[in-house]
C-alpha cells in the first residue's frame, strides 16, 4: 500500500513539475529572444507561487499560528486557481498556435504577390539602357531590411580635345597602363549613385514565430486573469439565493409553503472571515425562513481562531429555529468544540438525531469523515424508530448518503459538499465521486438536493458554479 502510494504520489509531482516546465517554456521562454530578466522572472513567478499555494495547505491543515495562515492564503490559493487556468490556456493556445502561424504565412504570401512585377515589361525611356530601373518602378526598401542599390546608367564616352591623351587599345595580350584623365573618376573609385549599408536595426522587428508566441500568451494571460478575477468577485460578494419548489407526498396540507433556508460549505477561515459570515447571516434571514438548515463545513480551523468570525451566526432568525450538522471539514476544525460553539450560538445540532416538528419530522446524521474518530453517521439510531407515516427531512452533509437515505425511507434528503465543482472542469471529477453534482434529483421515493454552497474551499474563487443559498418551499400535494 505505502508503495502504491508513494508511485502515485510521484506520478502527481512529475505531472506537476512538468506542466510548470510547459507553462514556464510557454509563457518566458518563448515570448523572449535569449535568456534574461524575463526568463528569470517567471520562474520565481511559477516556483514562488507554488511554494506559497504549499505553504498555505501545510499552514492550515497543522495548525499553524492564524497570521501566518492569513499572509499565506491570499496569494498562495489565488495562484493555485491562477495556474489552472493558466495551464488550460497553454492548452488551448496549442491548438491555436499553427492555425495563427499558417494564416500569417497566407497573408505573407499575398503580399508578395501583389508586390511582384507583372508579366509585361514598360517601355524604357529615352536615354536609359535596357536592364536599368528607374525611382518611379524601384520597389521601396523594407522598413525592417537594407535599402536596395540602384544601377546608374552609364555616361557617354567623353569625346578626346587637342592636348588630352588618347587611351590607345592594346593587341591582345599586351598589359597596358594608362593614366587616368582628370576629372573622370577611375572604375576603383566608389560611385556615387550607390546606396551605403544602412546600420544595423538595434530592435530588429520579432520572427514570426516569436510574434504568435507572443500573441498566444498575451491572451492566455489576459483570460486567466480575467477569469480568476471574476470568479474571486463572485465569491467575495456573497451567495445569491436560489429558490426550489419541492413537492412531498406526504406532506400535511397545512405545512404547504414551507420554507427551509438550505446553508452549506460557508468554510470560514483564514481567507472567509466575519464580514462574510455577516453577510451569510443578512441573506439567509432577508428570506424569512421557517427552519434554517446548516448542513456542514461551515469552518476550516480552530475555535479559538475562528470563533469571532462565526459569530454572527448567532444573528440567525427562522421561526422554527436553526440546526447544524457537521461535515468533513469540521473533523478537521476539531469537530466537538465546533458542535459546543454552535450551540452557544443558537444552533440546535443534529448529532444522529432528529426533532418531531408540527408537520414533519427534521433529521441530522453526522458526516461520513466521523467515522475515524468513531463519531460516523448512525442512520438507525437518527431515523429507526420514526413514524413513516410522516414525511421526514434529512440533514446529510455528503450526497453520498442518499442511499442510507433511501434504505431509512426518507423523503427528502438536504445536502452540500460538492460545491459544485467550484472551479471548472472541476466539476468533471466532482461528477464521478457524487451521485448528484448540484440541484434536485430522485432516488427512488427519496428526493435528494444539493447545494453548490455559500463559500469556497482554497482558492476563494469559484468558476461554472456560482455559489448559492437555496430557499427549498416543501409543497403538498394534498394542496
Amino acid at each position: 500500500m505505502v508503495i502504491v502510494f508513494a508511485l502515485v504520489a510521484l506520478l502527481v509531482l512529475s505531472v506537476l513539475v512538468t506542466g510548470n516546465w510547459w507553462l514556464w517554456r510557454r509563457l518566458f521562454r518563448d515570448t523572449t529572444r535569449a535568456p534574461g530578466f524575463v526568463r528569470r522572472a517567471g520562474v520565481v513567478v511559477i516556483a514562488g507561487g507554488w511554494a506559497l499555494t504549499v505553504g498555505a495547505l501545510v499552514a492550515e491543515r497543522t495548525g499553524a499560528p492564524f497570521w501566518l495562515q492569513q499572509v499565506l492564503a491570499w496569494p498562495g490559493f489565488l495562484w493555485l486557481a491562477l495556474s489552472i487556468y493558466l495551464l488550460l490556456g497553454v492548452l488551448a493556445g496549442e491548438v491555436v498556435r499553427p492555425l495563427l502561424r499558417r494564416w500569417l504565412e497566407r497573408r505573407a504570401r499575398a503580399e508578395e504577390v501583389v508586390r511582384a512585377p507583372g508579366p509585361e515589361q514598360k517601355p524604357v525611356p529615352a536615354g536609359v539602357t535596357a536592364g536599368t530601373e528607374t525611382a518611379e518602378n524601384q520597389p521601396l526598401a523594407s522598413p525592417s531590411g537594407p535599402a536596395r542599390t540602384r544601377t546608374a546608367a552609364p555616361e557617354p564616352a567623353p569625346t578626346p580635345t587637342a592636348g588630352t591623351p588618347t587611351t590607345v587599345t592594346p593587341a591582345a595580350g599586351t598589359p597596358t597602363t594608362v593614366a587616368p584623365t582628370a576629372g573622370i573618376p577611375t572604375t576603383d573609385a566608389p560611385s556615387a549613385l550607390t546606396t551605403p549599408n544602412p546600420t544595423p536595426n538595434p530592435n530588429p522587428a520579432p520572427t514570426r514565430r516569436l510574434f504568435v508566441s507572443r500573441v498566444v500568451a498575451g491572451a492566455v494571460a489576459t483570460a486567466a486573469v480575467g477569469t480568476v478575477g471574476y470568479g474571486t468577485y463572485g465569491v467575495l460578494r456573497g451567495p445569491k439565493v436560489k429558490r426550489v419548489t419541492v413537492p412531498l407526498a406526504k406532506l400535511p396540507r397545512a405545512a404547504h409553503g414551507y420554507r427551509i433556508a438550505v446553508v452549506s460549505d460557508v468554510h470560514l477561515g483564514p481567507v472567509l472571515g466575519r464580514g462574510f459570515a455577516q453577510k451569510v447571516v443578512d441573506t439567509i434571514n432577508g428570506t424569512q425562513p421557517d427552519l434554517i438548515a446548516v448542513v456542514g463545513d461551515l469552518v476550516d480551523g480552530s475555535v479559538q481562531d475562528l470563533g469571532p468570525a462565526a459569530a454572527p451566526l448567532a444573528q440567525l432568525r427562522a421561526r422554527h429555529g436553526a440546526f447544524f450538522v457537521t461535515g468533513n471539514h469540521e473533523y478537521f476544525s476539531g469537530a466537538g468544540q465546533w458542535v459546543d460553539e454552535v450551540r452557544r450560538l443558537g444552533l440546535r445540532p443534529l448529532e444522529n438525531a432528529r426533532t418531531e416538528l408540527p408537520h414533519f419530522d427534521l433529521a441530522g446524521v453526522n458526516d461520513v469523515a466521523g467515522e475515524s474518530e468513531g463519531q460516523g453517521p448512525d442512520f438507525a439510531k437518527a431515523l429507526g424508530d420514526r413514524d413513516k407515516a410522516r414525511a421526514c427531512v434529512l440533514l446529510a452533509h455528503q450526497p453520498v448518503q442518499i442511499h442510507d437515505a433511501v434504505d431509512h425511507g426518507v423523503d427528502l434528503q438536504l445536502s452540500g459538499h460538492t460545491h459544485g465543482g467550484q472551479l471548472w472542469p472541476g466539476n468533471l471529477i466532482a461528477e464521478l465521486a457524487n451521485p448528484t453534482l448540484a440541484g434536485l434529483e430522485r432516488y427512488g421515493d427519496t428526493q435528494l438536493y444539493v447545494s453548490r454552497g455559500a463559500g469556497a474551499w482554497g482558492p476563494p474563487t469559484r468558476v461554472g458554479a456560482p455559489s448559492d443559498i437555496t430557499v427549498i418551499e416543501l409543497a403538498s400535494r394534498q394542496a
